[in-house]
């Protein structure tokens, strides 16, 4: 029996030890973001971080794509389109909680720094046969359903598809075909063009509220969320009064810039 104390003391400075890792496993918050939102969201998110003392990561890709993966995945905690069509698109299939107004986006045309093509602020631009425009596909992203919607209130999203160089899947790809000089025009959500990738290659020539309408920005929780009550910090944050500047530093509205 004398030989088998060494093996049992050694046992409950196991236990204590595991339980002591245990107790510093950091929670993990998953956030599916749309692209354009990407900046503001990770400024925020380091502000939680250092906060609350967890881990935040952050899923980017186009709004339909994002959507996709939080349903079928099942795993994840907050949800950030870049429209406000996608929850209501989806609210039915129940994975949509509590939800706030972060800010608003509008799509803008975007040119070249300079506007070299003397671009207007006129959409029928994208039929220009002079001009290299890159639009991006109504059934990827955000940008793409609204560049959809813009041109078909005035017919002219077929043409304009025949028109285009080519078709990209988001608003990461519209800007990259501006920076790389395969297109002279985009439509694109006009806050990309204040990102400091962007800003040094790129100028926006705004379109009328009434072509292109500002679209909310709504911050969702998801109903299967293991962190339910760090992703409604999150929503407080950013709509706080700090949160909003981050937004607006970024070129989004906030949102209480637009009246209801």
């Amino acid at each position: 029996m004398k030989r088998l104390l060494p093996i049992l003391a050694a046992i409950p400075f196991l236990i204590s030890y595991n339980s002591q890792e245990e107790e510093k496993v950091v929670p993990e918050l998953l956030v599916y973001c749309g692209i354009t939102m990407a900046h503001p969201i990770k400024d925020i998110a380091a502000i939680i971080e250092k906060e609350k003392n967890v881990k935040i990561l952050i899923s980017q890709g186009g709004s339909e794509d994002l959507f996709k993966s939080l349903s079928t995945s099942l795993k994840g905690d907050l949800y950030l389109p870049g429209s406000a069509s996608y929850r209501d698109k989806h609210l039915h299939e129940g994975f949509f909680g509590d939800y706030a107004l972060v800010g608003y986006n509008q799509a803008a045309l975007i040119v070249r720094k300079g506007n070299p093509k003397n671009v207007t602020s006129d959409i029928k631009q994208l039929l220009r046969k002079d001009l290299a425009a890159v639009v991006s596909n109504a059934n990827t992203g955000s940008i793409g359903r609204e560049t959809k919607q813009i041109l078909d209130q005035h017919d002219l999203y077929r043409s304009v598809l025949e028109n285009s160089v080519f078709v990209t899947t988001d608003s990461r790809n519209l800007n990259r075909a501006l920076r790389e000089g395969e297109a002279d025009v985009i439509m694109n959500w006009r806050a990309t063009a204040f990102f400091e990738e962007n800003r040094d290659y790129m100028d926006i020539v705004d379109l009328s509220i009434k072509d292109a309408e500002p679209k909310k920005l709504i911050l969702n929780t998801l109903t299967f969320s293991k962190q339910p009550e760090i992703s409604r910090y999150f929503i407080e944050v950013a709509t706080s009064e700090r949160g909003q500047k981050i937004f607006r530093d970024y070129g989004f509205l906030g949102a209480a810039d637009i009246k209801q």
